[in-house]
């Protein structure tokens, strides 16, 4: 399957200098992508990111930039969304069995690297997937029955019967 925002880069093209590669989609694909993430819309998702050639691997580094809106997750009314992400990861080729790969505590984020083609695109919507909240929530929204924090706490106050209503 084809992810909706495809931008391959070869990896073997990718050496111990930095290759900066900026890409932005477009409005088919921002569709495609907000229906994956159940978003109402995808306004905007632009990513600049860098490859670099290390000895464990390819490292990306970047930032992605989205905007758009979630449904809310009690009245499906739109809340807006602007996110910012860090990218810091790193591709790995293929470890045999039995092997280990030691990594630092900023390489956590680390995918095996399988064949010459690295999808820049697809990185940069799973950066977006992630960063995405998971319970978006409109200000103000109520679900009938159920207390806020605040409400819950109130109510737990040993001085939550001395307030009249």
């Amino acid at each position: 399957m084809t992810p909706e925002f495809s931008r391959p880069f070869r990896a073997h093209d990718v050496g111990t200098h930095t290759r900066q590669q900026m890409i932005e989609a477009g409005p088919p694909e921002r569709a495609a992508l907000a229906d994956r993430f159940y978003l109402l819309d995808l306004e905007r998702l632009t990513a600049a990111l860098e490859l670099r050639r290390e000895a464990a691997g390819i490292r990306v580094t970047g930032q992605i930039h989205a905007s758009g809106n979630q449904p809310c997750v009690t009245t499906a009314e739109p809340v807006p969304f602007l996110i910012t992400e860090p990218v810091n990861l790193l591709l790995t080729p293929h470890v045999p069995e039995g092997s280990e790969i030691e990594l630092a505590d900023a390489d956590l984020d680390a995918e095996p690297l399988t064949g010459d083609i690295i999808d820049m695109g697809e990185i940069a919507a799973q950066a977006l997937a992630l960063a995405l909240d998971p319970y978006p929530r409109k200000k103000g929204a109520r679900v009938p029955g159920v207390l806020t924090e605040e409400e819950a706490r109130l109510a737990n106050s040993p001085f939550a019967g001395l307030k009249k209503d």
